[in-house]
């Protein structure tokens, strides 16, 4: 099931996309670090940040897998069941929001860009003050998570 995401994603992302995310609320750091070292730093931060790694998805893992070389591109999606729980019983519609996705991106000159929209960006749409006040919690954890992985 897996590869078979990552090939749809593959096919969905242009070899040459820009690293920048549109959106209100997208924040996007550029890291001078490798591309997998990254993500690794990236896997341990959410961890250490007491956030659970819900899934990922990758266009080039799936574009690997059909003999297609192209620049390292990963969704990780991170979300937490305490949160989870909250943000239902603030609103079921924005159930469709989680898990927050982190968007990692290796660019042409070897730098990686770590993209996400901030959790109040998310959620404020929805117009609730549980969300608002629970997004006003994440916001802070999304910063530490990136600032984390990109060495400072």
């Amino acid at each position: 099931m897996g590869w078979v995401l990552s090939l749809t994603l593959a096919a969905l992302v242009p070899v040459g996309a820009s690293a920048q995310v549109a959106g209100a609320g997208t924040r996007t750091v550029k890291v001078s670090q490798p591309f997998d070292a990254v993500v690794s730093r990236l896997e341990k931060s959410i961890e250490a940040n007491k956030m659970g790694l819900v899934s990922q998805a990758s266009a080039s893992r799936g574009a690997a897998g059909r003999g297609i070389k192209i620049r390292g591109n990963v969704v990780l999606m991170v979300f937490r069941n305490d949160y989870a729980v909250r943000m239902l019983a603030a609103s079921v519609p924005s159930g469709f929001e989680a898990p927050l996705r982190i968007y990692v991106t290796e660019g042409a000159d070897g730098a990686t860009s770590v993209s996400w929209r901030t959790p109040s960006a998310v959620f404020g749409p929805y117009g609730s003050t549980e969300l608002d006040a629970m997004a006003r919690e994440l916001d802070p954890i999304f910063e530490k998570i990136v600032r984390d992985a990109a060495g400072g």
